[in-house]
């Protein structure tokens, strides 16, 4: 290239460069003339300008948007650092995505030290930061995958002494994972971990509001802090002033079906999906308005063992994800195995997919039902019509109308795979706890992808301090939780949610606290 061309090209970086700062320029004027900062997309539902409160209805300390695991650590320590916090949450109910999840945690340790009670072989913080980074294509920030990894042991201890948090004695080797490290609280469901987070919160002095909507993100300029929040109350819009700090913990737009044809024209509308109906992602385009950077948006999984017609994440449909380390095995149609049974959620959904025939089975046994439930669990999905229960495999395969004869060669094909500790079908690492299906009960669980995970959002820190789309930190502004993107990349591995929410939330509210009100 000449050096002509060299000018050329730096005069129209220039020149591109100078147009997009003299835009955000001339927002930033009209902002100090009573304007708010406004960098919504023109022809979007948020574009049109918008005046700043000329006063304010209210005026809080510190506000966190939703109540689930990352606004509820999140707003437990900012009250312990000293803030006065309020939690809004837009649903009648507390809670979101997380009362309903499934209830799985990863963690290396804790401290029942349930891997050493079980002798289920080594893990460590390394292990599991370099699963975390591979288990999403080595997209995700290795610096917050290793944080992640760092706080989920601490957090988990914390919600067990302060928050009154039961573990069952069991621990699972999950999809994507090289250890076993998936704990389970004794309810089976997010729930345990969400009260457990609300106990130390309320009791720290944090408050909640349900039924309160925010509308609108207040800041003036590029350069200054969020002020406050527009909400919808009662049906009245209401102005509120934030003294210290506003903390996101919204969530992800998994039932968003617009938002997601936008950023992955894959994830069809006939994907069921397996959110609370709240799971809607405007606090998202709330924030990139802002001047917030978003990122990996696109990153939107699929539950692959989702119950098959409404997409529901039920207590049954967390046993095809528990049952991997101990032998659980997942059949098509024709009775066959398709996938082995320990990859990644993505990877299952995919092969799923494939097989073109909806829905898939994972067959188990009597024996499995203490390393994955309970059997009061079963019981209750066998009166559901869940779980289908048989005393043979023959039996079990005409119950749920797969070809018996090949139902059979597949687990005994498999039960010799486990005895000689090698699987040339798919070459799924074999552990010596996985048990052999020789004796039934046998049963059976239909199984289908539904749409569960937003891994992109708005990029944060290391402080989760949310960044603009300049790399620059927003004064008093954090997020934490699905709302946020780029620490699990392409794929988040099976029980890194929780700890992804608990951690980061206690990262907002402890840094929010110490911002000067």
């Amino acid at each position: 290239m000449t050096d002509e061309n060299v000018k050329g090209e730096n005069k129209k970086t220039v020149s591109r460069r100078s147009l997009l700062k003299g835009a955000v320029a001339l927002g930033a004027v009209a902002a100090t003339g009573g304007f708010a900062l406004n960098l919504s997309a023109p022809g979007s539902a948020h574009a049109a300008q918008k005046k700043m409160p000329a006063k304010w209805d209210e005026t809080l300390d510190t506000v966190i948007i939703g109540s689930g695991f990352a606004g509820l650590a999140a707003a437990a320590e900012a009250a312990k650092g000293g803030a006065k916090v309020v939690i809004f949450e837009k649903m009648p109910v507390y809670g979101g995505n997380s009362v309903i999840n499934g209830g799985e945690y990863n963690s290396w340790d804790d401290e029942l030290h349930l891997r050493e009670k079980h002798n289920l072989g080594d893990d460590s913080v390394d292990l599991h930061t370099k699963d975390t980074i591979k288990g999403g294509d080595f997209y995700g920030n290795p610096e917050l995958a290793r944080i992640l990894a760092e706080g989920a042991t601490p957090a988990l201890n914390w919600m067990l002494d302060d928050g009154g948090l039961k573990l069952r004695d069991i621990l699972n080797r999950t999809g994507g994972h090289t250890a076993y490290r998936t704990h389970t609280c004794v309810e089976g469901v997010g729930r345990c971990y969400t009260e457990a987070l609300r106990k130390i919160a309320e009791g720290r002095g944090a408050t909640m509001r349900l039924r309160t909507e925010v509308t609108w993100i207040w800041r003036q300029d590029t350069d200054g802090p969020v002020v406050g929040l527009e909400v919808k109350e009662n049906g009245k819009k209401k102005n509120i002033k934030i003294k210290r700090a506003l903390i996101l913990a919204s969530g992800g737009f998994s039932r968003d079906i617009k938002m997601r044809q936008d950023e992955n024209p894959s994830i069809v509308p006939e994907f069921n999906c397996t959110n609370h109906m709240g799971a809607t992602g405007e606090i998202i385009r709330y924030s990139q308005a802002i001047g917030c950077d978003a990122m990996q948006l696109c990153f939107i999984q699929l539950y692959p063992y989702a119950e098959p017609e409404k997409g529901i994440l039920d207590s049954p449909a967390v046993y095809p994800f528990r049952g991997p380390g101990y032998g659980i095995v997942y059949v098509n149609k024709k009775g066959k195995r398709f996938v082995s049974e320990l990859e990644r959620r993505d990877v299952v959904s995919r092969a799923e997919i494939a097989t073109g025939m909806k829905p898939t089975y994972s067959i188990f046994h009597e024996k499995m039902i203490p390393k994955m439930g309970t059997k009061e669990e079963v019981e209750k999905g066998i009166a559901r019509g869940r779980f289908v229960k048989a005393d043979s495999l023959a039996e079990l395969a005409q119950k749920i109308g797969l070809p018996p004869d090949v139902l059979v060669d597949t687990i005994n094909k498999h039960n010799q795979y486990l005895k000689d500790k090698k699987d040339p079908e798919f070459n799924k690492p074999i552990t010596d706890v996985m048990l052999i299906m020789d004796e039934g009960p046998f049963y059976a669980i239909a199984q289908w992808p539904a749409v569960h995970h937003t891994m992109g959002g708005l990029r944060i820190n290391a402080m989760a301090q949310a960044i603009d789309i300049w790399g620059k930190p927003i004064p008093r502004l954090y997020a934490a939780g699905e709302v946020t993107g780029g620490i699990h990349g392409a794929n988040r591995l099976g029980g890194n949610a929780i700890p992804d929410c608990v951690v980061f939330g206690r990262i907002a509210g402890t840094n929010a606290a110490k911002e000067k009100a």
